[in-house]
């Protein structure tokens, strides 16, 4: 096979060569009844912006003018542009040639896979409720967002075709691709079609949603007799160029171009090598920063640290850690024992603890009477330490004994029952809200508990930069243990094992934005817990019923929430509204000043 394909492919670059651009087209599958001339500077509008096909553009100069008309707030892409430096001489101030590649899928010899989805299922956009889902998970990855009305009524276009993928347990909606078929949008004499706005939601649990809508959408555009289906990927994102050429797309010479907007704009100031080491949590905040104008100076990446200087004001930062944190706040937050007194002496419910030591019988009495106990140090982030829901005198001594690699003083609490709410405070207001969910693997039939474990900890790692994944320790063990599995079983189809009963991002947990529908009683409750501390800047932690509701216990508080974990929420910018008021729009302070601070 290889031996009969290699000449066909020098041919292939031999015709590129020759013909430019209309060489890349793949054998034409087009029905007689689609045939017909190219509609003259065509372009499409897909809701986030304009499809602007530059193969129909005659003259350079009108291409210009049709980009020139992007409007506010939206993101019009060029694309098929043959001569690239031809258009960009026209308006060198005004545009750029998008760093990205695009890639072909020949649908001739495409064959779809016989592996079928597990635990969520691909279907067409079919309600509002979809749209709104698909904007929420745009929001999270970044991308311009998309009126729910255009969505709804264009559900039926034949031109444009919306894919959502479907979680069978829950009915979310956890990804996304929009398909643009050429000759139904502007006469396409190559009959092709191309792939737009894949998204995944980042805290979805499922393996291969991505793979599964690119295969959904090329057999949708197969079935139509298209020949073939392109897609723009940005030159960097190596996990995605690997899945298409693993699908067997071919990149292609093929080039977009954008107007330089604030959308687009860290597409054409450089790259800022200067900030590349920073984490994700430092670097949202250095982001904003810059975008406000205000000198950054890293003064150690690796840990996250850097000053920020406006006018006569300079402020050291750890993240989300800042000159305005006290130490003593800081060295409350730090001793969770500490914490717990503080903020119920401010009216704030708190679990039942004690101190865990070498007295055995008064640990079975803490364990009798509570049923299920939390194990956690009295000092420790990022959940290291903590083990949730331990039922017997054995296991949560087992726990101490990890506890304390943490901390040389361990605590023990009574366990309630619910969801982990994560309350972030900036200027004791009420910022951003999230359900902290702890990982779940959910069985295939033949892949074992620990391989599941491992893809899910790869999945989380490139959705959160790497500062997620689940640790392979004696704490998963016992939580597997505790499903009536091992490590090493193979779970059954469609059945899912909590892992970690923590909810931790660093641990594998998954968040969920709920910052509308927190109860006021539970704002209350964290605005009073912000308050005792004197802090800010904090996370605080509530277990929940639901957020709903007013019932809760207060867990603990951290003095450095990251802030990039609550995206599309304004964390950044409350933050830098904090430390640099004056960095604001003369309005929102205006309209700030007239707010009251508590709720």
């Amino acid at each position: 096979m290889s031996d009969l394909r290699q000449p066909s492919r020098r041919l292939a670059r031999h015709r590129l060569r020759r013909m430019g651009t209309r060489g890349l087209q793949a054998p034409s599958l087009q029905p007689a009844d689609e045939a017909g001339s190219m509609h003259p500077d065509a372009s499409i509008d897909c809701g986030w912006g304009r499809l602007i096909f530059g193969q129909t553009f005659a003259d350079p100069k009108v291409l210009v003018d049709t980009l020139m008309q992007e409007g506010a707030d939206r993101r019009d892409i060029g694309f098929y542009i043959a001569d690239p430096h031809v258009v960009l001489s026209h308006a060198p101030q005004d545009l750029f040639l998008d760093p990205s590649h695009t890639y072909r899928l020949n649908l001739a010899t495409y064959r779809p896979s016989r592996r079928r989805a597990s635990g969520f299922h691909v279907r067409r956009l079919a309600s509002e409720a979809d749209a709104h889902a698909v904007n929420r998970i745009y929001q999270s990855r970044g991308m311009v967002t998309v009126d729910p009305v255009f969505f709804w009524s264009h559900r039926d276009s034949r031109a444009l075709t919306y894919l959502v993928a479907e979680d069978e347990a829950t009915g979310a909606i956890i990804g996304t691709v929009t398909g643009i078929d050429g000759p139904r949008a502007f006469g396409d004499p190559d009959n092709g079609s191309s792939l737009w706005c894949l998204a995944v939601d980042p805290q979805a649990t499922h393996p291969g949603i991505g793979e599964t809508l690119v295969r959904r959408l090329a057999e949708h555009f197969q079935a139509r007799g298209r020949a073939f289906m392109d897609l723009s990927v940005m030159h960097d994102n190596a996990s995605a160029i690997a899945l298409y050429e693993k699908l067997g797309f071919e990149r292609v010479p093929i080039f977009a171009i954008k107007c330089k907007n604030p959308i687009n704009e860290k597409f054409f100031t450089g790259s800022a090598d200067a900030f590349a080491g920073l984490n994700p949590y430092a670097r949202i905040i250095v982001d904003e920063a810059l975008r406000r104008g205000i000198q950054v100076e890293v003064t150690d990446a690796a840990g996250g640290f850097f000053r920020l200087t406006h006018g006569g004001r300079s402020i050291h930062c750890r993240e989300s850690l800042s000159e305005l944190t006290s130490a003593v706040a800081m060295s409350i937050c730090d001793d969770k024992a500490v914490t717990r007194r503080v903020v119920e002496h401010a009216g704030v419910r708190v679990p039942e603890q004690i101190v865990a030591d070498d007295d055995r019988a008064a640990l079975e009495t803490f364990v009798e009477k509570h049923g299920s106990i939390v194990v956690k140090p009295a000092r420790g982030e990022q959940g290291r330490g903590i083990a949730v829901g331990i039922d017997t005198v054995e296991d949560a001594e087992r726990a101490i004994e990890v506890a304390r690699v943490q901390s040389d003083r361990v605590l023990l609490e009574s366990c309630f029952e619910g969801e982990d709410l994560r309350l972030v405070m900036i200027d004791y207001r009420l910022v951003a809200a999230a359900i902290r969910r702890p990982p779940i693997v959910t069985g295939d039939g033949h892949t074992t508990i620990r391989e599941l474990i491992e893809r899910l900890s790869r999945r989380r790692a490139a959705a959160t930069g790497g500062e997620s994944s689940v640790p392979l320790d004696g704490e998963t063990e016992r939580c597997v243990r505790q499903a009536g599995y091992d490590l090493d079983d193979v779970l059954p189809e469609g059945e899912g094992v909590t892992v970690r009963k923590t909810a931790n991002l660093h641990t594998g947990g998954t968040i969920h934005d709920v910052t509308g529908q927190v109860h006021p009683r539970l704002i209350e409750a964290a605005v009073a817990a912000t308050r005792a501390i004197d802090i800010p800047v904090c996370g605080i932690d509530f277990m929940v019923k639901t957020p709903h509701e007013p019932d809760y216990v207060f867990i603990e508080a951290n003095e450095r929430p990251g802030l990039a974990n609550h995206e599309p929420q304004p964390t950044a910018e409350r933050f830098v509204d904090l430390l640099f008021p004056l960095s604001m729009p003369y309005s929102s302070r205006a309209a700030r000043q007239q707010k009251p601070k508590d709720p």
